[in-house]
């Protein structure tokens, strides 16, 4: 396991228990499978409006330089190494890099997977890179005020960083903590801690002092008719934002 401020021991040990499973879609992760689509989509036109890249290309990010903290089992690293980026993705567990190195070279995917830490990528000068993703991560971290200045610290000038995460709202413990969790039984019992998720002021609070302008809360909402997640005007429950680095 890779030590660090950002590192929650128990955090990584409850996703290290389920790493074998990153990529079944019917098991532990599978609303990640279902959320995948619309953080992808806004994923794919932030970078392109902030880099002014063609989407219709076959490979529009060709040459640009990403980093996917937190990453798991690789479900966001593999799509946007297809898309052109040069993909650097980390994560404090082991299991979890071993699943996604494997499951990346079965499809033929060259990813730069370490098992490591924002602060001591930072620390060994790595990067910097046009984009940083940082989905889902902040609200199991031990210091999410300092995990992601490290982590906008990571982002080159001019580039950007996309945060996702959780909203600290009754309406979130009610649905994403509850009926996910014990309701639903989407999310194994105790995948969130209701007290760690952020507020987007929190968000901007955080990042306040650094070279950056932070944008959003851009909402995400789920349809159960539609079994789909969409963008919307509620930032209630889901985020995201988009942190701009200065040039």
């Amino acid at each position: 396991m890779a030590q660090g401020a950002s590192v929650d021991p128990e955090e990584v040990a409850r996703f290290s228990a389920m790493a074998e499973r990153w990529w079944d879609a019917h098991g532990p992760f599978a609303p990640l499978h279902k959320f995948n689509p619309v953080r992808l989509k806004f994923i794919r036109d932030q970078a392109a409006a902030r880099f002014g890249r063609d989407i219709r290309q076959a490979r529009p990010f060709e040459g640009l330089r990403l980093l996917d903290i937190g990453c798991g089992g690789g479900l966001l690293s593999e799509p946007m190494a297809r898309l052109g980026f040069q993909v650097t993705a980390v994560d404090a567990s082991e299991r979890n890099i071993g699943a996604a190195r494997a499951h990346a070279e079965a499809q033929g995917l060259s990813i730069d997977y370490r098992c490591d830490t924002a602060e001591n990528l930072l620390a060994a000068g790595a990067g910097p890179f046009d984009l940083v993703l940082n989905m889902e991560v902040v609200e199991h971290v031990a210091d999410p005020g300092q995990y992601l200045r490290d982590t906008a610290r990571l982002a080159a000038p001019g580039g950007m960083m996309i945060v996702a995460t959780l909203n600290r709202t009754l309406k979130a413990l009610a649905l994403a903590k509850i009926g996910a969790e014990y309701v639903l039984r989407w999310l194994p019992a105790g995948t969130h801690d209701w007290s760690k998720f952020l507020k987007p002021e929190e968000v901007r609070a955080f990042l306040d002092g650094e070279p950056v302008s932070v944008e959003g809360p851009f909402g995400v909402s789920y349809d159960p008719l539609a079994d789909r997640w969409s963008e919307t005007s509620d930032a209630s429950v889901n985020y995201m934002m988009t942190v701009l680095k200065a040039a």
